[in-house]
């Protein structure tokens, strides 16, 4: 009994395992023909449309300055950004206390 008991498992284990082993041999056939055509193929790239050049045309700037807060005396520091069309855009980055008053 045990041995028709593992027969029929490894019959069954048998079965189910060739049609995998099938698809990965033909898949490595289909990888490597994939690798051929990359590798003869030329790397150029064409980009059509405008170019976003604009994008860049932007100063920035960092301040520093001393603010009294009550009796405490702190350093900030800014980032400001000007933009093309007048705008600006000020980002503290740093506050940090530098003595008391």
């Amino acid at each position: 009994m045990k041995k028709l008991l593992s027969l029929s498992i490894l019959t069954l284990s048998a079965i189910a395992f060739v049609p995998s082993v099938e698809a990965k041999t033909g898949s490595a056939t289909t990888t490597a023909t994939l690798a051929a055509n990359s590798i003869a193929a030329p790397q150029i790239n064409i980009q059509l449309g405008r170019n976003n050049r604009r994008i860049n045309r932007r100063a920035v700037r960092t301040y520093t300055r001393n603010v009294r807060r009550g009796r405490v005396i702190y350093r900030e520091t800014y980032r400001v950004v000007y933009r093309p069309n007048g705008t600006t855009r000020t980002q503290l980055v740093s506050r940090v206390r530098v003595g008391r008053y």
